[in-house]
C-alpha cells in the first residue's frame, strides 16, 4: 500500500489557480497508480496555524476557528468540484 499526500492549503483564503499545481499534479499520480492496481491512500488537509489565520480573523471579524472552518469547508467543495478526491482531508487541529 502506498500512502500519497501533499502540501496542506494554509486555511486564511481562497484557493486560486496557483493552488492547482500542488493538488492536480497528485491526483494525477494517484489515478495512475490506481489505474496500475497500486492501493493508494491518498490524504491531505487544511493547515490550521499561524500568524495569518489570526490576522486576516481579525479583519472579517470572525474568531480564528471560523475563519478556519469557512476555509476548510471552501477547499472541499473547490477539490470535489475539480474531482480531486482525497481518502481523508482534516485539519492540522484535529
Amino acid at each position: 500500500m502506498k500512502l500519497v499526500t501533499c502540501g496542506l492549503p494554509y486555511a486564511n483564503g481562497k484557493l486560486h489557480i496557483g493552488h492547482l499545481r500542488t493538488y492536480v499534479p497528485a491526483d494525477v499520480y494517484v489515478r495512475f497508480l490506481r489505474m496500475a492496481g497500486e492501493k493508494v491512500v491518498f490524504i491531505c488537509g487544511s493547515d490550521c496555524h499561524g500568524t495569518p489565520i489570526v490576522v486576516n480573523a481579525e479583519k472579517e471579524g470572525v474568531k480564528p476557528q471560523e475563519l478556519v472552518d469557512k476555509y476548510h469547508d471552501h477547499f472541499q467543495r473547490v477539490f470535489k468540484a475539480l474531482s480531486i478526491n482525497f481518502d481523508f482531508f482534516g485539519k492540522t487541529t484535529e
